[in-house]
């Protein structure tokens, strides 16, 4: 019996396959997909990927990927009411609006699935901007949220809902929920994904005195801790997902400079740093914190492929 099959119960025969629901197919949902279909020949029952998704346009490259697409729009609940019963585990790394202080996506989509057949998992990628300023402390996962921005207060309340999910009975049955916090995500071969165009324009960062602390994970290890979450998380569980590395914002970026072969960022002192930094650039540079990845290794057994920044765009 695999990890999943308890969940299935006595479905017809078509709906017995565990299945996977994606919501928020970027680039991480993406490569998690890529996983799973990599180990298809060797799995049982192997997990059928779908991915709902707003833009039709995305169809055929997620059918060219193995992923099932299914269309839908979290700001248009009646778009996927479908989706109650559908799967067996969900992946939920949909980000919330751009404003307000509440997910609206995040309540939608779970109440959706409270409407029929539960899902036995439910994943949601958060956001380690929910801890707010530590002045360079450590985050640990049993620290109270302490958000300061309008963004990291919709990820505090998409956890709530997330919490509650998980503390409701569905049918009898309650769902397993864990939330992971993420970092900046990195990798050379993500749109984005590297500090290159940020070196070529010479945007400045803060003075070694006035520095913060800023962790990082690849996107491929992210992928696969979403998938050991799924495997082996704790009901109701959080656990930061970052890389073994202790850098700090300019350090990281003189260490990208350096490998790029382009001059380091001017550094400026905080003082002045609000006259020649965008406003939500300055907002990054405002929280200093060191996240412990204790939780992620030992109860998620989890081995990181690039252990530090160094490595993941090294090797």
């Amino acid at each position: 019996m695999t990890f999943w099959s308890a969940s299935l119960g006595a479905l017809p025969a078509r709906f017995r396959k565990p299945r996977l629901l994606i919501v928020g197919c970027g680039d991480v949902g993406q490569r998690v997909a890529s996983i799973l279909n990599a180990y298809k020949s060797t799995q049982a029952q192997p997990l059928r990927v779908l991915a709902l998704t707003s833009s039709a346009d995305r169809i055929l490259p997620f059918r060219a990927q193995g992923i099932v697409p299914l269309l839908g729009n979290l700001d248009d609940k009646t778009s996927f009411q479908r989706l109650a019963g559908l799967a067996t585990h969900v992946l939920h790394l949909a980000p919330p609006p751009s404003e307000g202080w509440r997910d609206p996506r995040t309540l939608a989509l779970t109440r959706t699935l409270r409407l029929r057949t539960s899902p036995s998992t439910f994943i949601y990628g958060s956001t380690s901007g929910v801890y707010g300023d530590l002045a360079g402390g450590k985050a640990i996962e049993t620290l109270p949220t302490a958000a300061r921005t309008p963004r990291a207060v919709r990820r505090v309340n998409a956890e709530q809902t997330v919490r509650f999910l998980g503390r409701s009975s569905i049918n009898s049955s309650f769902i397993r929920t864990s939330i992971l916090r993420i970092p900046g995500i990195y990798a050379p071969n993500r749109e984005g994904g590297t500090p290159k165009d940020r070196l070529l324009k010479g945007t400045p960062v803060l003075a070694e005195k006035d520095d913060v602390y800023t962790n990082h994970i690849h996107a491929d290890d992210l992928a696969s801790a979403c998938l050991a979450a799924l495997w082996r998380g704790k009901p109701q569980r959080v656990y930061n997902v970052n890389d073994d590395s202790r850098m700090k914002m300019g350090d990281y970026f003189d260490f990208a400079a350096d490998l790029y072969n382009l001059p380091r960022p001017p550094r400026v002192p905080r003082s002045t740093a609000q006259d020649q930094l965008p406003l939500m650039l300055l907002s990054f540079m405002s929280e200093s914190r060191q996240m412990d990845n204790s939780r992620l290794k030992g109860e998620l057994k989890f081995k990181l492929r690039y252990p530090t920044v160094q490595t993941g765009f090294t090797e």
